[in-house]
């Protein structure tokens, strides 16, 4: 399920910011006796509260003692396994710095094994960190950053009614945008609470009239929000445009509920100040298995599946998020150079359906890759008694829309370079490694 070079590499972390194979494990940073006050708690803080505290979408609260310690045995479960936080980069190949990892290191997992083994001991209250504050209910994640968004783009309502099939709603609504603007964070999120149960994804492409120095890539998908994913920040000095009478085109995929449910699903959109225009364009490109007869799944087999995305021109690839169903095991994102020389960029190696996770590369680790080379994007399906997640390994399954479908492909987001600027951005990243290695 991989394939690394043997020879090469080096001259190639310089063009694509790989860090190689992660470090042996040395748990030089686990305290002696961690209490929850002192040691657990900021873990949590950064690492878990975003979903588990009141109001958002996991099933208890983590900010206190008193709510922390009745699932003591089962967070220690939980991360040993590194099913908690939700992160499922193979962490022994390709890129391995990301500017939202929200993994354990393997420290911070010794940290909680050790705490919960000694009876999960408070500790001194007068240790605990100060509160961290996080939006009320519906807030946004960016507005701490940002301010509130510039621009919200909202869909028409659905009703989803109690009983009813998935239902995939696709309404076009105008942007409102009367002057060319560049955006530089985007958040899409179900419009009420109860609408986070049955939304699974939400597609938004973008419709315009392309000048005709952007056509080559065209406007294409402006953002896609899945069940887990948290946002979409933009490389500094890269943004996505929008022009006078641009429209979004919505997808927005409901799924059953044993209630009628009515929402709408509404989209954030963070502007660069006027005047301050970014010096390259994002591009949010679908590549894998899109069509019928793309995932041919027989009963009570393990199939991996291959497909290719030429660059024809030089590229800076600035994240990866593997999109797969029930049956979806793990994917990997290679680049095959010009040269001939392979070389992993990512591998997920435990895709979990319910977290759809937008791995966003540091920006002196996204992957500089030459014009004329091409991405290769495999996906492992397992449709076997052994996936926990499988409704019924005795049946055929193939490509479609429906959550009991499959679908096997990757959305990655691409900044293109012409000539100059790849050379540019190249020899920044060899002043950039040659001066941390002094």
């Amino acid at each position: 399920m991989r394939t690394m070079l043997s020879r090469g590499l080096g001259t190639l972390i310089l063009g694509l910011g790989i860090s190689g194979l992660a470090p042996a494990i040395v748990h030089a940073d686990v305290p002696q006796s961690p209490t929850f006050s002192q040691h657990i708690a900021p873990l949590f803080q950064a690492k878990c509260e975003t979903c588990h505290r009141p109001g958002s979408i996991a099933p208890m609260s983590l900010q206190t003692f008193e709510q922390v310690r009745p699932w003591a045995r089962s967070i220690r479960e939980r991360v040993l396994g590194r099913q908690m936080p939700p992160w499922h980069i193979d962490k022994t190949v390709g890129v391995q710095e990301f500017k939202n990892d929200r993994s354990l290191s393997d420290d911070e997992i010794a940290t909680i094994v050790k705490w919960v083994d000694a009876g999960a001991p408070q500790g001194n209250p007068n240790d605990m960190p100060p509160p961290k504050t996080w939006p009320d209910g519906q807030g946004w994640n960016y507005a701490d950053r940002f301010g509130e968004p510039d621009l919200i783009i909202r869909s028409t309502p659905w009703t989803q009614k109690a009983g009813a099939n998935d239902t995939w709603w696709k309404p076009v609504v105008p942007s409102g945008v009367t002057e060319p603007r560049w955006v530089r964070a985007i958040e899409v999120r179900p419009g009420t609470v109860k609408g986070r149960k049955i939304t699974h994804h939400a597609n938004s492409d973008l419709l315009q009239d392309e000048p005709g120095e952007l056509t080559q890539a065209g406007p294409g998908r402006f953002m896609e929000f899945a069940v887990g994913k948290e946002g979409e920040l933009m490389r500094p000095n890269s943004g996505k445009l929008l022009l006078p009478g641009s429209r979004i085109a919505w997808d927005i995929h409901y799924s059953a509920s044993k209630e009628d449910i009515t929402d709408f699903v509404e989209m954030a959109v963070y502007f660069y100040p006027k005047g301050q225009e970014p010096k390259y364009r994002q591009h949010l490109l679908r590549m894998g298995n899109t069509g019928d007869g793309a995932i041919d799944l027989p009963p009570n087999t393990i199939k991996a599946t291959e497909s290719f995305y030429p660059l024809r021109q030089a590229a800076r690839i600035e994240s990866f998020q593997p999109h797969m169903h029930l049956r979806g095991k793990a994917m990997s994102l290679e680049a095959i150079l010009p040269s001939g020389q392979t070389v992993i960029l990512s591998h997920v190696d435990n895709f979990t359906f319910n977290w759809h996770n937008a791995y966003v590369y540091a920006d002196h680790a996204a992957p500089l890759l030459p014009k004329g080379t091409m991405l290769k994007v495999t996906a492992w399906h397992d449709n076997t008694v052994a996936n926990k997640n499988n409704p019924d390994p005795n049946v055929w399954v193939g490509y479609g829309d429906r959550t009991v479908d499959e679908m096997g492909h990757a959305w990655v987001n691409v900044t293109y370079l012409n000539d100059d600027e790849y050379a540019a951005e190249v020899e920044a990243r060899r002043t950039q490694l040659t001066k941390g290695t002094r």
